[in-house]
């Protein structure tokens, strides 16, 4: 039988690891609505205001949208304006799992980068669920740690997970980087 001890020592440096990534993303400032930023070459973060904004979409010649509240299937509205679309259905809830998207996001955002497009991720505010997907993007396609993905995206984008958000991306970061 394992040491209770133990256990607890191991989910107390879990909480540790969680609060010193949530202290990254302080101070959060809150970007301008409708716009999305661009935080990495050809990789944009927004909000819902602007993933709707057709006419501003073809202004900034976007060439693929991936939607983070998909509830209704929107792809039609997408296709018909020539821009490739994925649309996940997530919840910003700290008890969803939001890392059953990472591989199939970071998959049509690599191949929205290397076809040299231009890509909008969004969901209704643009801070928590397309933040995530980026975040998880940038780890697994471009090597980054957690702490350097958060770094390069808030430098641009105020941001903020939610903390079982964070949970999933710091296990994402084991499983690439080891503890």
């Amino acid at each position: 039988m394992s040491n209770p001890l133990q256990h607890l020592s191991k989910s107390a440096v879990k909480d540790n690891r969680l609060n010193e990534v949530a202290r990254l993303l302080r101070p959060f400032k809150r970007s301008k609505s409708d716009a999305a930023h661009e935080v990495w070459p050809g990789l944009y973060i927004g909000d819902m205001n602007m993933a709707v904004n057709y006419s501003e979409l073809k202004k900034c010649r976007f060439t693929h949208v991936l939607n983070c509240v998909d509830k209704l299937d929107s792809s039609k509205n997408y296709r018909i304006r020539g821009i490739k679309y994925l649309g996940i259905n997530t919840l910003d809830l700290e008890t969803f799992n939001i890392s059953v998207h990472f591989k199939p996001a970071a998959e049509f955002i690599h191949t929205a980068l290397m076809e040299e497009g231009k890509i909008l991720v969004h969901c209704w505010a643009g801070v928590s669920r397309s933040a995530t997907i980026v975040l998880s993007y940038l780890m697994l396609k471009q090597n980054m740690t957690l702490k350097e993905a958060i770094n390069t995206v808030k430098e641009k984008r105020g941001i903020l997970p939610n903390r079982g958000f964070l949970r999933q991306l710091l296990d994402l970061q084991t499983q690439l980087h080891g503890s």
